[in-house]
């Protein structure tokens, strides 16, 4: 069993109420605009960490974490991009991609509203974990943490924390 912490947009912001979880997770994953590089710094020195780059990402971030990351996680087929869109409205980048290439597991961040969703017809679950920056137009950040045993998807809780750190 691995467990996941899983977020998104952080615009720079990284705050103890966030490495508290970080602490007790298996993998992070980050599903990008994650701004200064040192909040990846942080997680890392905690918690393995698989992250894609954002729009709002530099250079050197875009150097480090690809666009899109497609793995493995035990039995699940995970696909992580920044702007994917979701079931029945995929971004153009991936419309096509997603039919050929269906991950049990897709996830991306951008919108920054938290959203789970099945896809009946790809037979894949979509995760996006909101935004748990400080950045933005949400009110509540939010962040998402589950399990992965085999095949199986389990155990999702949604995070959440004042707008204001």
């Amino acid at each position: 069993m691995t467990k996941i912490l899983l977020l998104s947009d952080t615009h720079s912001y990284m705050g103890e109420e966030i490495l508290k979880h970080v602490k007790q997770a298996d993998e992070v994953w980050h599903a990008g605009d994650i701004g200064d590089l040192k909040v990846t710094d942080a997680i890392k020195k905690l918690k393995p960490l698989r992250a894609v780059f954002g729009n709002i990402d530099s250079a050197e971030a875009r150097l480090e974490f690809p666009e899109h990351l497609k793995f493995r996680c035990e039995d699940v087929k995970v696909w992580i991009t920044h702007i994917g869109g979701y079931p029945g409205r995929y971004a153009p980048a991936v419309r096509e991609m997603i039919k050929v290439h269906t991950p049990n597991l897709f996830i991306c961040g951008h919108s920054h509203i938290l959203k789970v969703m099945n896809d009946k017809r790809l037979n894949l679950l979509h995760m996006n974990p909101g935004a748990v920056g400080t950045y933005g137009i949400h009110n509540v950040r939010t962040m998402l943490r589950f399990e992965i045993s085999g095949d199986k998807i389990q155990n999702l809780e949604v995070i959440e924390f004042k707008r204001n750190a």
